[in-house]
């Protein structure tokens, strides 16, 4: 099969949706499908293109098994609304225009949402290869921006609403990653028939228990004595990070062992998260910029409470941070603070739970676990078989390769 997936965000990127993608693409190339991904110049969430991909229109690599062909954007840093905006259109144009005529033929076209502009340019890519569209929903857009209030005009709202439900009536299958994206797109008319929940996973063999903590503790400035609480992934404005640094506060002059705090990556929110440190005058909290995907499992392995926060907006409750899977499969203890489907699969690995917003009952949960290392290595041997038996990224590559043989062969695509 001749898979085109196309998408804004791709490694050397690092984040959750360059994550799944670039694992189904080795994985699929790799049971024999001819696989190529059609995206930008790298260059989120800095908005800074490297070196090797500058003031070019087109650039052409093979990396494990697949093709990637990159066509220039206008590149941003992730922080103003208007020029992410700008950027995201500006892929959606030269992805048509410079895309189209080097990935060659196709069987079929799957494009992730985010970005939500995107779709529109792989809708024509589809249109002019006549193959099937098959969209990958990871965020409810343009609804996640209306629930944390980046948009409010409701006549930008209603049209982006109605060309949201147009895309998806244009594809020939939807993927989302929970089940309730999935009962959100139904209640909105979206044929039940045409959406799948393939959830996010981990690379088994990437994450695993057992890794030498030293370097990632030497890494993250951490002394012997003190107990790390590590948060890695992205600084927006959806993952209440705010909270983290206030339960940190509270446990900076706290008695019994000693907590570090670090929170690694970037994103919108860093420079105000940066501030609220300074201004509280922490010692106990060090930031620490992104890092490439194959340095976090030596963080990881680093870490003795793994933490995934969420701001406290009901929409939330629909979401699945995907670092929970990879917390898991390292073995780590896990704090979650948030609601809905990912706590529920946070307590089946055996995680501990908090309400998203509260502080106090994080600290008390952080401080909880600092003080019993036992309880700790308990967490972590449940995680592991837990993620194991139901998200190994490579079984839902092969449940993902079923949803595009079927639409390919279907009448309708």
């Amino acid at each position: 099969m001749r898979v085109l997936v196309v998408t804004h965000y791709f490694p050397p990127e690092i984040g959750a949706p360059q994550a799944r993608l670039s694992e189904l693409a080795r994985a699929w190339a790799d049971t024999g499908d001819e696989v190529t991904v059609l995206t930008g110049m790298p260059n989120h969430p800095t908005g800074v293109v490297p070196p090797a991909y500058r003031r070019r229109l087109r650039v052409h690599e093979h990396v494990d098994g697949y093709d990637v062909v990159r066509t220039w954007l206008y590149a941003t840093p992730n922080e103003e609304f208007i020029k992410k905006t700008t950027g995201h259109l500006s892929f959606m144009v030269s992805s048509v225009l410079l895309g189209v005529r080097p990935v060659g033929a196709m069987d079929v076209v799957v494009v992730s949402s985010p970005t939500f502009f995107s779709i529109f340019g792989a809708w024509a890519i589809a249109k002019l290869k006549r193959a099937p569209l098959v969209i990958d929903v990871r965020d409810l857009w343009p609804a996640i921006f209306v629930e944390l209030g980046v948009l409010t005009n409701r006549r930008l709202i209603w049209l982006l609403e109605r060309l949201e439900l147009w895309a998806y009536g244009q594809a020939a299958e939807v993927v989302v990653v929970s089940e309730g994206f999935r009962q959100d797109l139904i209640r909105r008319g979206v044929p039940p028939e045409k959406v799948t929940t393939i959830r996010n996973g981990a690379d088994l063999e990437r994450f695993s228990p057992g890794g030498d903590p030293a370097p990632g503790r030497h890494r993250l400035g951490v002394a012997d004595e003190e107990v790390l609480a590590l948060y890695v992934g992205a600084h927006g404005i959806s993952h209440g990070l705010d909270t983290v640094v206030d339960a940190a506060a509270l446990l900076a002059d706290a008695p019994g062992v000693p907590v570090r705090f670090a929170l690694v990556g970037e994103g919108a929110n860093r420079s105000a998260l940066v501030a609220q440190v300074d201004r509280l005058g922490l010692k106990n909290v060090t930031m620490h910029p992104g890092v490439p995907r194959n340095e976090v499992p030596e963080l990881l392995a680093a870490a003795d409470i793994c933490l995934v926060p969420l701001r406290d907006v009901p929409l939330f409750s629909t979401f699945i941070p995907s670092k929970i899977f990879e917390y898991f499969a390292s073995g780590k203890a896990v704090i979650g603070a948030l609601r809905g489907e990912a706590a529920a699969i946070l307590r089946d690995g055996g995680a501990l739970v908090v309400e998203p917003g509260d502080p106090t009952a994080l600290a008390r949960a952080i401080a909880e676990l600092a003080g019993d290392a036992d309880r700790r290595a308990a967490m972590g041997a449940k995680g592991r078989p837990y993620v194991t038996a139901h998200f190994d990224r490579r079984q839902l590559a092969t449940q993902y390769h079923a949803i595009l043989d079927r639409c390919t062969r279907s009448p309708e695509g």
